[in-house]
Order: structure tokens, then C-alpha cells, then sequence
């Protein structure tokens, strides 16, 4: 067995900042989201998935791979979701066991009036901390590492969204 390639001093350094980093960013979005707009995380990431979409509908498989959850995970959600008007679901029409999710006018409106705070948030936390030059090099790192771990080759047409 080969000897572990342990973290040097700035590896490390970078590793764990990058962790606390990210669950302190992750749990101060959240906060204000729910805050400001009484959605989770989850929620507005279904909801602007769907609105994105040129007939606000989804695959509910799609969403799921989207989110990166399961589908049973996603279905439960969605449940919810449909409970408070947000969404609903439909029958595929190619595929008598998928389900597609669409977003309804008030699905629509929570994102639409969500939105504007979430992006400054965003701002407030994230963007505007980073020089323009940090934030290219936050894109290309992020994408080569999304790009790994999803097994598309760097630079692929495919990868870069």
C-alpha cells in the first residue's frame, strides 16, 4: 500500500478554509433565504431549476440528478412542495412511470420575488469579497473540479453550466 500524500502546510491551509468557508456561506444563505422569502435551500433551487426551463417543467429524474438526490428524496420534497401550491405534478407523457414537476404561477412568483435578495446576498457574501481576477479564477476552478468529478473532460462543451 502506497504512503498517503498528506497535506502540506498551505494545502491544508486551503483545504480546510475552503470547508469552513463553504458551510458558513452555505448556512448564512440559507438563513436569509428562509428569512427573507420563507423558502429552503431546496425549495428555490427546484423552483429557479424550473423557471429556467422553457415550459417551467421538468423531469422529475432530471431534477433529481440536477440536485443531487434521489429521487425518493426529491418526490417527498416535491410533495411538500405541491401541499403549499408551488409546484405540481403530471404524469410524463412518454414514460407512463416518470412524473414531470411543473412550476405554478405561484412557484413562479416565490422564485421571482425571492430572487433579487438571494443574488444580493450572494453579492454580500460571496462576489463582492473577491477581486474580478478571484472571481474568473473561482469560475475555472470550480468548473475543473465539477468537470472531475462528474468524468466530463475539461473544456467539454457539456460542462460548462
Amino acid at each position: 500500500m502506497d504512503e498517503p500524500r498528506w497535506l502540506d502546510e498551505q494545502e491544508e491551509r486551503a483545504w480546510r478554509g475552503y470547508r469552513r468557508m463553504r458551510r458558513l456561506l452555505d448556512l448564512e444563505l440559507a438563513r436569509e433565504l428562509m428569512q427573507d422569502a420563507g423558502l429552503s435551500e431546496p425549495d428555490y433551487d427546484v423552483l429557479s431549476d424550473l423557471s429556467e426551463t422553457p415550459e417551467q417543467r421538468l423531469r422529475l429524474s432530471e431534477l433529481a440528478d440536477r440536485m443531487l438526490w434521489s429521487r425518493s428524496r426529491l418526490s417527498h420534497h416535491i410533495s411538500r412542495m405541491q401541499q403549499r401550491g408551488l409546484v405540481t405534478r403530471e404524469e410524463c407523457a412518454t414514460d407512463g412511470r416518470g412524473s414531470v414537476v411543473v412550476l405554478t404561477p405561484a412557484g413562479r412568483q416565490a422564485v421571482e420575488a425571492a430572487a433579487p435578495g438571494h443574488v444580493a446576498a450572494v453579492r454580500r457574501h460571496l462576489i463582492d469579497r473577491l477581486t474580478p481576477a478571484e472571481v474568473s479564477a473561482l469560475g475555472t476552478l470550480s468548473q475543473r473540479v465539477i468537470d472531475h468529478l462528474t468524468g466530463r473532460p475539461t473544456g467539454h462543451p457539456e460542462a460548462k453550466g
